[in-house]
């Protein structure tokens, strides 16, 4: 890299959200990240679609009682 470069660089990095982006692209995202940061973002969807599968069982069988 020139002088002119590294004073005047252009690729700054910026905030990257995953949120409105296709599915695709999403798991190219997380799979970007390190091994354990992979798998703390892993660990953390496996625990809320469990929770979100509890809840859904217990309201469906309240609902029937």
């Amino acid at each position: 890299m020139t002088m002119d470069q590294v004073v005047h660089f252009d690729n700054q990095p910026v905030e990257v959200t995953i949120q409105d982006k296709p599915n695709f692209e999403q798991v190219n995202l997380i799979n970007q990240l390190d091994e354990e940061d992979r798998n703390v973002v892993f660990k953390i969807i496996d625990t809320m679609l469990t929770k979100k599968k509890f809840k859904d069982f217990f309201n469906n069988n309240i609902a029937a009682l």
